[in-house]
């Protein structure tokens, strides 16, 4: 899948995206989550990456991980895109 970067208006927690494609004449829709996890939220308070595998593996499971922002020292903003039906 090729990929375009789209500017999103700067708002702060969760976000829900919808946006819809036309390639080559045909309607598609993407729909993306963009959601913030505090580290003091984690159980593996002192290993981050250990955190992320947990919030990825209790994810809801019709959503996929599509991208992990740039961690700060409080949190940590993941993106994830609704799986195809």
């Amino acid at each position: 899948m090729g990929s375009i970067s789209v500017p999103l208006p700067n708002m702060a927690g969760q976000q829900d995206i919808e946006i819809d494609i036309r390639v080559n004449g045909q309607l598609k829709k993407q729909n993306y989550r963009v959601e913030v996890f505090y580290w003091k939220n984690c159980r593996a308070k002192l290993n981050r990456a250990e955190c992320i595998r947990e919030i990825l593996a209790n994810y809801d499971k019709e959503w996929q991980l599509y991208y992990i922002g740039m961690p700060t020292d409080e949190f940590v903003p993941i993106t994830f895109m609704k799986r195809s039906a």
